[in-house]
């Protein structure tokens, strides 16, 4: 029996908001991406600063997505990150390195801000 793939990423979609209110991102959920109904082309919504692309395939054409994340936040400020997994396989969050250094920075900004107090 075949596998509706839209019902599988929907799956995923919620699974993943799920996830991120788990982690206390309370405001977190699936968007409805069919006819323009939110504005907003995340998948999930809830983490500020991020445009999230959420993929739940075997085969990755993590090119591809981004790009699609990339279009999608152009102009929004938020950075693109593609949210995948494949059957049986954690979640993976991908990203371009630029948009990562800056998390990144970010993050060791407030280790050095925690050690000085």
């Amino acid at each position: 029996m075949p596998i509706n793939s839209k019902q599988k990423g929907k799956r995923f979609e919620l699974e993943l908001a799920a996830k991120l209110r788990e982690y206390g991102y309370k405001d977190s959920r699936r968007t409805a991406q069919y006819c323009g109904n939110t504005g907003d082309a995340s998948d999930v919504v809830g983490l500020p600063g991020i445009h999230i692309e959420a993929k739940h395939q075997e085969r990755m054409q993590l090119y591809d997505w981004m790009d699609q994340a990339k279009r999608d936040s152009k102009g929004t400020g938020d950075l693109p990150a593609v949210f995948h997994k494949k059957n049986y396989a954690e979640v993976l969050v991908t990203m371009p390195l630029d948009d990562w250094m800056q998390l990144y920075r970010e993050w060791e900004s407030g280790q050095e801000l925690e050690e000085g107090t």
